[in-house]
């Protein structure tokens, strides 16, 4: 996998390219260069897309607490969102624009790939959005799709990357995540397929989706639609100890002073004897109520909801864990994740417990937890004596919630908001609403607002989706079509 650092000055060639002044207008510089090939354009794309460790996301989930303010993700008071995305989805047709000069066929496959997950990624924040029309350069009020039909065409759109990729021979180049490799390239984009089709799993009664079959159709038929097969193939971006590559919250003060493991969080690990704590957390600073002969005593975490000043106290008094200070204190620390291994295993477990496939759940489920364990390096021995506990394994009726809770512990501090968007869906894992510093009336939000900038650019297309959509109004608590 090549440095980070090449990618910084391609990045950095790249930003002289989106500008130009008057003189440049009327002059040439033969040492600028005006075009780039489509390999030039992929590392920015992959870095972007790729990088999805959010403390926001973390503090939402129940998993970390902040005690320097109220924070209006881990209360629930948050507002309006970003469309963000759709810059990043112009970069990425600027690699097709490139591709195309050249037949570069590997770069348009994948370009669907990234156009699919960007789409995503603002489909599921706010509902409907601009699809068909959207970063169209002669269209400035581009109408908003429904969420049906965007997950019917993006879904599509992925099949089709799969096939163009299957049909080529070749190293990819400029490629960060899997040095060139087509075939690993497949076995995300159909993950990330079986990923959206689990999170389409209350329309899977919906004829025309035929969401069951299409899932089936993908795992029953591996030589045609691969899928990762090991930690090897999650889509993982990694980092370096050099300038600008360093992981994100390397040398964060307010990581290292404001962030506290959350209660709920850490209780979970600790009734299971969960060894992952230890590589999460830091042992709290006091030692009252610890017991030597109990290592999980040491650990403890802020109530996500609860009181700002009661939080703030006890960690001033030494009661809570931190975060693990490799988050901040080491520049390589963990890959970030945009899909792994871990994340399809559980997803598989949770259809086979659907019965959309034939496979056995707990076997996914099991799997899902080794390769956790696997990512976070803990021992075969700890790993074993885990799964070997008896309520490890799937019980009768509480199936979804232990998936859950797993797939909640394996994404810690990172994937984005994955785990959040999987709570939205299935009611689990459960996050706590009952503190006294709960915002929003005690709800947990189910979307964003839509951006200020669409009310000014493109309010009569907003205001219809909006009427289309949601009876309440463009409010964070309005349910979406994708969660009906």
């Amino acid at each position: 996998m090549k440095t980070f650092r090449n990618y910084i000055i391609i990045i950095t060639v790249l930003s002289g390219l989106t500008g130009c002044s008057r003189v440049e207008d009327f002059q040439d510089d033969p040492n600028r260069p005006k075009n780039v090939g489509a390999e030039s354009i992929l590392p920015g794309i992959e870095v972007n897309a790729f990088s999805t460790i959010r403390a926001e996301a973390a503090l939402a989930s129940r998993q970390l607490a902040y005690i320097n303010g109220v924070n209006s993700q881990q209360y629930y008071n948050w507002q309006r969102g970003s469309f963000g995305a759709y810059d990043n989805i112009k970069q990425v047709e600027k690699m097709v624009e490139e591709a195309n000069k050249n037949s570069a066929k590997e770069y348009i496959a994948l370009a669907r790939f990234f156009k699919a997950y960007y789409f995503i990624s603002l489909t599921e924040t706010f509902g409907d959005i601009p699809y068909t029309e959207a970063v169209k350069k002669d269209n400035f009020y581009p109408k908003y799709d429904d969420q049906k039909s965007i997950y019917k065409n993006i879904l599509a759109e992925l099949a089709l990357a799969n096939t163009e990729l299957s049909a080529l021979n070749i190293t990819l180049r400029g490629d960060l995540i899997y040095n060139g490799n087509l075939l690993k390239w497949r076995k995300l984009i159909n993950s990330y397929r079986l990923r959206l089709l689990i999170d389409l799993s209350k329309k899977s009664d919906d004829t025309e989706l035929n969401i069951k079959q299409a899932f089936a159709d993908i795992v029953n038929n591996p030589g045609q639609n691969p899928v990762m097969e090991s930690n090897d193939d999650s889509g993982a971006l990694s980092f370096y100890n050099q300038v600008n590559n360093r992981y994100p919250y390397f040398n964060s003060n307010d990581l290292k002073t404001a962030y506290y493991m959350e209660k709920s969080f850490v209780d979970k690990l600790k009734v299971l004897k969960d060894p992952r704590l230890f590589t999460m957390a830091e042992k709290k600073n006091s030692t009252a109520g610890t017991d030597p002969a109990d290592p999980f005593s040491y650990y403890d975490g802020l109530y996500g909801s609860g009181d700002l000043g009661q939080n703030s106290a006890k960690a001033s008094n030494g009661l809570a864990s931190r975060i693990n200070p490799r988050y901040f204190n080491d520049p390589v620390n963990e890959p970030t994740l945009l899909m792994g291994y871990t994340e399809l295993q559980f997803i598989l477990a949770e259809a086979a417990l659907r019965g959309w496939i034939s496979g056995n759940a707990n076997t996914y489920y099991l799997k899902g937890i080794n390769a956790s364990m696997n990512f976070y390096k803990v021992s075969s021995s700890d790993i074993n004596t885990y799964l070997a506990q008896p309520e490890i394994s799937l019980q009768p009726g509480k199936e979804i919630e232990q998936i859950m809770n797993q797939k909640h512990i394996a994404l810690f501090f990172n994937t984005g908001w994955r785990i959040f968007f999987d709570q939205r869906r299935t009611g689990f894992p459960k996050f706590n609403t009952d503190g006294p510093g709960i915002l929003n009336n005690g709800k947990v939000p189910k979307r964003w607002m839509y951006p200020s900038s669409e009310i000014t650019n493109n309010n009569a297309n907003l205001m219809n989706a909006v009427s289309k959509q949601y009876p309440g109004g463009d409010d964070i608590n309005e349910t979406m079509w994708l969660i009906k």
